[in-house]
């Protein structure tokens, strides 16, 4: 199976899952959930809950709610990533820019039902990648074009113990399409396709939720969720002229993350967040014939953030946040799926319109790391090159209680 290696680097693993993103975070994960989140760097969104959209983080966080709410926004992210100095069999390449602009959108409801027990509904993604090279690009077998979406369908349940506990359950499922396309120019012959795969997929996961509140002003939050293994499969299957036996299988990584939230008077707030993502988990990408397609040799990463709210009046509040996260991509990296550690720099505002309706703005300014990348394909032939990406995301998101 050695030439499974050329047609399947990194890439052809996410084409099964994942949403229209780019470099948002270690391997492929997309920390984009909510424009509140982006505003704070997501530092202490698995315990604030100051609307819906905690359950993406955090379905215990329902329980903190009196009334019924609805928050629906998007968040746009422009990736500035760079493959440059790269060396193809001996001979320099032109730096090539395989970012995009992009959009993820994410709707929450959260429900109580009684003084205990709170219903709640989701739609948002955990996991994305996009990075096109063009098409004339020398050394596509190694580029080419991934584009890849996902969406996470989450229902949830929160049940408060007593006054100082929240419990929290909930049911995923993930649904994912992708594009991959690799070819090679041969001299006298012209393109010759490599891959071509149209892909989808489904997964079924769940997650499970605890918040401590000390008092009104102290809590901590600490959740779990485990991410499904997708089967996918599609009409378009073809690797080296023939169709792919079986479905595709890709690990998705578990995540856990605790969260502290500190209000310290009645205008300032701390908050914090601590992310494990159990990236050692993609180990391979096999198929459900038992064939192997290629190994790889991520480590498991952490995502550290810390942050602050502001409260100026009864209409506004003002946040900002730091993460800094760790890369999954260890020795075996790879230009269509640049991944390096990064740090988050974040800022964003509440608005509200009276006591049922308010606006959230958040912007983030992602900045990576230069990255010495050397890969070498099942035909021979072989790449050196540094990458770097870096992105902009902003978002907004509407809130009404009932």
């Amino acid at each position: 199976m050695h030439q499974n290696r050329l047609f399947i680097p990194t890439a052809i693993a996410l084409a099964v899952t994942l949403h229209s993103t780019s470099a948002l975070a270690a391997g492929f994960q997309v920390n984009g959930q909510s424009a509140t989140g982006l505003g704070r760097a997501f530092a202490g969104d698995a315990v604030i809950a100051d609307n819906a959209s905690v359950m993406s983080r955090n379905a215990a966080g329902m329980a903190l709610f009196d009334t019924p709410q609805i928050s629906l926004g998007a968040i746009a992210i422009k990736t500035d990533v760079h493959v440059k100095d790269a060396t193809y069999q001996g001979n320099s390449l032109a730096d090539e820019e395989i970012g995009g602009t992009s959009y993820v959108p994410n709707i929450y409801y959260v429900h109580p039902i009684n003084d205990t027990f709170t219903l709640g509904a989701a739609i948002f993604s955990n996991f994305g990648t996009k990075t096109e090279f063009s098409d004339n690009y020398t050394a596509n077998e190694f580029g080419g074009l991934s584009d890849l979406k996902s969406m996470n369908f989450g229902l949830s349940g929160a049940y408060r113990l007593n006054e100082h506990l929240s419990l929290g359950l909930g049911l995923d499922l993930v649904t994912g399409t992708g594009k991959l396309k690799r070819h090679k120019t041969i001299p006298n012959i012209g393109k010759l396709d490599l891959l071509n795969v149209d892909a989808e997929g489904t997964g079924l996961g769940w997650n499970i939720g605890a918040i401590y509140e000390v008092n009104e002003n102290h809590r901590f939050g600490l959740t779990y969720r485990n991410s499904p293994d997708i089967k996918a499969t599609g009409d378009t299957m073809i690797y080296a002229g023939q169709k792919f036996k079986g479905e595709l299988i890709m690990p998705l990584p578990n995540m856990a993350e605790f969260s502290g939230f500190h209000q310290l008077n009645n205008a300032f707030a701390v908050h914090y967040s601590l992310q494990w993502i159990e990236w050692d988990a993609f180990d391979k990408l096999a198929t459900t014939s038992n064939t192997t397609l290629n190994e790889y040799k991520w480590k498991n990463a952490l995502h550290y953030s810390i942050g602050s709210t502001y409260t100026l009046n009864e209409d506004w509040k003002i946040r900002a946040g730091y993460m800094y996260d760790s890369s999954a991509q260890d020795k075996k990296t790879s230009i269509s799926v640049p991944d390096s550690d990064r740090q988050w720099l974040s800022t964003g505002f509440t608005y509200a319109f009276g006591k049922k309706a308010s606006l959230d703005f958040g912007m983030t300014y992602l900045v990576g790391k230069d990255v010495q990348v050397n890969e070498t394909s099942g035909l021979g032939t072989s790449i050196s090159a540094t990458t770097r990406a870096d992105a902009l995301l902003y978002g907004l998101q509407y809130n009404y209680n009932f």
